[in-house]
C-alpha cells in the first residue's frame, strides 16, 4: 500500500486529447505512486479508456506532460513506456490464440522482460503461469481456453515485462460475479506481491469499490473526483453524474 513517501512512478499533467473538435480528455492530471491501487470509473463517453491510451502511448496528448524519472514520455510510441515499466491489457483480449498460452508468456518476456533491469519476482514463464493459475493450461492453444481465462493470460502477458505501473481496462468484462471477485482478489495479490502500482478501470463499480484505496472518477472527460471510495461515493457531482443515490448504499466500503 502507498504513502506520501512512495516514489511517484506516473505523473499525468493537464492531459488533454483532442479527436478534431471532440474533447475526449480534458486537463486530467493524476500522479500514481508505487504500491498504490487506483481505480477510475465514470459513465461511458467519459475518456477512461481514452485516458489509458495516452497513459500506456497508444496515442500521444494533444497537450500534457506524462513524467516518469524526471522524462517527458508525451508522445513517444508504446515501446518506450514498456521500457519506462508500464504495461497495460485491453478491453478485448489481445492474446494469439494460435500460440500455446506457454508461448503467449514467454512473447511477453522476450518482448521487454528480459531487458529490463534490476530484481523481479517472475523470473520465467513457468512462474507467471502459476501466480495466474493458469499453470495446468500451459501447453494448450490459447484459442482453446475460455474468454476469462484468456483475460488472466493477458494479464500474464503484461506481467511478462516486469512493470512497476500495470493499467487493467476492464478486465472484469463479461465475467461471472464469482470470477469477477476472483479477478479482484488476483489484482490485491499482484499489488501485494510484487509491489506494483495497479490502476484499473472498471464497470463493476461495486466490486471496484471495495478493493481499491483510491478512486478517479471521469465525467465528460474531466476529472471531477480523486479520492477514497468512502469519500468518493458521498460526493454530490459524482452521485448526479454516474453513481446514482443507491451507490451510496450499496458500495459496501466504510463511511
Amino acid at each position: 500500500m502507498a504513502d506520501a513517501q512512495s516514489p511517484v512512478l506516473l505523473d499525468a499533467r493537464d492531459i488533454t486529447v483532442r479527436f478534431g473538435g471532440l474533447v475526449a480528455v480534458d486537463a486530467v492530471s493524476a500522479s500514481f505512486r508505487a504500491g498504490e491501487l487506483v481505480g477510475i470509473i465514470g459513465p461511458n463517453g467519459a475518456g477512461k479508456t481514452t485516458f489509458f491510451n495516452a497513459l500506456s502511448g497508444i496515442i500521444a496528448p494533444t497537450s500534457g506532460q506524462l513524467l516518469t524519472g524526471g522524462r517527458n514520455l508525451s508522445g513517444q510510441g508504446p515501446h518506450r513506456y514498456a521500457a519506462a515499466g508500464i504495461a497495460r491489457t485491453f478491453q478485448t483480449p489481445r492474446v494469439f490464440p494460435d500460440m500455446t498460452v506457454h508461448a503467449n508468456i514467454d512473447f511477453g518476456l522476450q518482448f521487454a522482460g528480459r531487458q529490463r533491469k534490476g530484481s523481479w519476482h517472475l523470473r520465467d514463464a513457468v512462474s507467471i503461469l502459476e501466480l495466474i493459475g493458469l499453470a495446468h493450461l500451459a501447453e494448450l492453444p490459447t484459442g482453446a481456453i475460455t474468454p476469462s481465462q484468456q483475460r488472466l493470460l493477458e494479464i500474464g502477458m503484461a506481467l511478462a515485462t516486469r512493470p512497476r505501473l500495470l493499467l487493467l481496462d476492464e478486465v472484469a468484462a463479461g465475467l461471472t460475479d464469482a470470477e469477477v471477485e476472483s479477478m479482484a482478489q488476483l489484482i490485491r495479490r499482484l499489488r501485494d506481491e510484487l509491489d506494483l502500482a495497479v490502476v484499473w478501470i472498471e464497470h463493476a463499480v461495486t466490486t471496484l469499490m471495495r478493493h481499491v484505496e483510491r478512486v478517479l472518477v471521469l465525467h465528460q472527460g474531466r476529472k471531477i473526483a480523486d479520492a477514497q471510495p468512502s469519500e468518493v461515493v458521498r460526493n454530490a457531482e459524482v452521485i448526479e453524474a454516474y453513481l446514482g443515490d443507491e451507490m451510496v448504499d450499496d458500495a459496501g466500503v466504510p463511511a
